[in-house]
């Protein structure tokens, strides 16, 4: 249970930093031809080796809520599970919605209406997009629940290896059904779960497959953006691809065999940082749209990328705990 905890606490950790860092980056990825060459492969680097935040997220809920033997509370799973992310999500979504109207020669407020109207099929701040995936899959939850409990440990594996080849026929282009953000995205769940309870696959796999995918996905992303004279991504980018589902999984399995070897003061730390990680993404892009919005970047993105990070997360951590304090608001940032 000690390692499960630590384990957890760690991995959402670097994964609320790493949606700081692709976030923080944002400006620049459309750049190219307007930096020089060497500062914007820096900075679309460290977006090619952030882009497993999200999927580690959803591994993170899967390993949890997949390993949980408890009987299924339909009463208790709508309003402790789904209501505890969705009614925080719909009030940022409309707060998002206002801010989305300011801009650096003043408050729009038709653009913040339009914003607000279109919520239902997008999202209304860069990063609330998230949800829109994340939040189906507690449909999905206690399906799987429901059968890993039962189903053969073979099966589990098999069934996740096979979720694993679909996400290598997205990546090239291969569409069918299969292709569905559910059916892609509600992988990763089983992805979390498997790797948790069987630590499958192994660190001795996945450690040379992670880094080779991740090298070859900052190659693709950086070589056909040059070639084409544009940011361009092909599927290299998406969270539904093979090559970010081994690079998720390597982040995964190094920060299981990490978590036991930090000092019980960093283990602290970490899990405080961890309880305020779902408050941290919710809240760092309200530190970040000055920074966006009057190109606050005077340095080389080397330096500023990692600077903007420490100040958004760091203040967006400090809210989250401020929030935290009172009953009134802490349900905004569970």
């Amino acid at each position: 249970m000690r390692e499960k905890i630590v384990f957890i606490d760690l991995l959402r950790c670097v994964a609320a930093t790493a949606v700081v860092v692709i976030h923080v980056l944002g400006p620049y990825r459309e750049m190219l031809g307007v930096l020089p060459d060497h500062a914007w492969i820096t900075a679309v680097s460290y977006n090619s080796f952030s882009r497993w935040a999200v999927p580690v997220f959803i591994m993170i809920t899967g390993a949890l809520m997949l390993s949980d033997q408890r009987p299924f509370d339909l009463n208790y799973y709508l309003r402790r599970r789904l209501g505890k992310v969705l009614i925080p999500f719909i009030v940022w979504s409309v707060l998002y919605a206002l801010l989305s109207g300011a801009t650096g020669s003043g408050f729009q407020p038709e653009l913040a209406l339009s914003t607000l109207v279109a919520m239902p099929v997008h999202e209304t701040y860069y990063h609330l997009g998230f949800f829109y995936y994340f939040i189906p899959l507690y449909l999905v939850i206690p399906f799987f629940q429901a059968w890993v409990k039962r189903a053969d440990d073979t099966a589990v594996k098999g069934v996740t290896l096979v979720w694993m080849g679909l996400t290598t026929l997205f990546l090239f282009h291969m569409d069918g059904p299969w292709s569905a953000e559910l059916v892609l995205y509600s992988g990763y769940l089983l992805l979390g779960y498997t790797m948790l309870r069987f630590s499958c696959p192994t660190r001795r796999w996945l450690l040379p497959l992670g880094i080779a995918a991740l090298l070859l996905t900052d190659y693709m992303v950086i070589s056909d953006s040059f070639a084409q004279g544009e940011y361009t991504v092909g599927r290299w980018l998406s969270y539904k691809t093979l090559n970010t589902v081994l690079i998720a999984a390597m982040v995964f399995a190094v920060c299981r065999y990490l978590a036991d070897r930090l000092a019980e003061q960093t283990l602290s730390r970490l899990a405080f940082v961890s309880r305020y990680s779902l408050g941290i993404y919710l809240l760092h892009p309200l530190f970040l749209w000055p920074v966006r919005a009057f190109d606050w970047y005077p340095m080389h993105p080397a330096v500023m990328i990692p600077f903007w990070t420490v100040i958004a997360g760091g203040l967006a951590l400090l809210m989250s705990w401020v929030l935290s304090r009172s009953r009134f608001t802490a349900w905004l940032v569970p």
